[in-house]
């Protein structure tokens, strides 16, 4: 990419697209092209063709997906197998129709097998069975990457495919409901410390260990390999360690400055042992993290107290 090259980032407003908006502003990209989804309706391949015909955007982030908690998966699958299947199709195919140089696909950690290896290769995906509870996202997800690897054996095009780990920071959902681990725990920690409470009680042991990377570290990952790597085979996306539940709920109430009880409801699973990528693909490349997960909850509890208002009424 050329720093006035036209970059078109779909799904600007979520927590990565954000993070991939701020990394190539950073880096000195300046003809950045983004739409909200009432501006373009990702879903209408007619306006997405339309789009594409008119912009002409020469690299795509392709970061826009329908997500959502267990909940949401659960009940809701026909959704997000439908929403995800159709909005990556238009903007797949509309890139290929007109002549988009480099596209890259974000998938997600979670469309692995339930039950593969730890640490989790590349080569793992689809020998197994799915977890029930995203499947729908999943396929969809699935399909979205071999989309791209059908296409560039068949069209020539240059279309990479990513697989991110765990994430957390600037943007994220706090909802209660929708929310993932380290967001939920900071709101909880919060809320303690406000109302002084004695203690915040977490599930299970806390011994399994999960994988976190800061979204500003993926975002820098994500420009560095659409600027270096060109290759039709998925590449794994992390930081290459984890950490245990305990350890890193310690931390979060360390960084909210909660000072009260951590007590382990032992009557409640822990859930799967461990999740971890593996990440020799990317080292291999010379990519390395940046931000260490003290560093980065810091900045994210700054940021969550700094929209706490907007993010409590939305």
């Amino acid at each position: 990419m050329n720093y006035d090259s036209k970059i078109y980032v779909a799904g600007h407003k979520g927590m990565v697209g954000s993070a991939i908006v701020r990394e190539l502003k950073k880096r000195g990209y300046k003809n950045i092209v983004t739409r909200t989804r009432y501006n373009l309706d990702l879903l209408n391949d007619t306006k997405v063709d339309h789009f594409f015909q008119k912009e002409k955007p020469e690299y795509v982030f392709l970061a826009a997906a329908k997500v959502g908690g267990i909940i949401s998966n659960r009940d809701y699958p026909a959704e997000f197998v439908y929403e995800n299947n159709k909005l990556q199709t238009n903007v797949i195919h509309s890139a290929y129709k007109h002549g988009v140089k480099k596209l890259m696909f974000l998938g997600s950690t979670c469309i692995y097998p339930k039950l593969a290896d730890q640490p989790l290769r590349e080569d793992t995906l689809l020998t197994g069975p799915l977890e029930p509870t995203n499947e729908a996202y999943a396929i969809a997800k699935i399909t979205g990457m071999k989309m791209c690897e059908f296409y560039n054996k068949q069209y020539g095009t240059n279309f990479i495919y990513v697989m991110p780990t765990s994430l957390y920071g600037i943007n994220d959902n706090f909802d209660p409901k929708h929310s993932h681990v380290i967001p939920a725990l900071m709101k909880r920690f919060h809320e303690a410390k406000v109302n002084k409470a004695e203690k915040v009680v977490i599930w299970g042991t806390g011994k399994p260990k999960r994988e976190f990377m800061y979204v500003d570290d993926l975002a820098d990952a994500l420009v560095f390999l659409m600027e270096n790597y060109d290759k039709s085979e998925l590449i794994n996306v992390g930081i290459g360690e984890d950490t245990e539940i305990i350890e890193i709920t310690k931390l979060i109430a360390k960084v909210v400055g909660y000072q009260g009880k951590i007590e382990k409801d032992l009557t409640k699973p822990d859930g799967t042992p461990r999740k971890l990528v593996e990440t020799s693909k990317l080292d291999a490349l010379g990519w390395k993290p940046k931000v260490g997960l003290e560093e980065g909850l810091k900045v994210t509890y700054k940021w969550y107290l700094a929209n706490y208002d907007k993010i409590e009424k939305s």
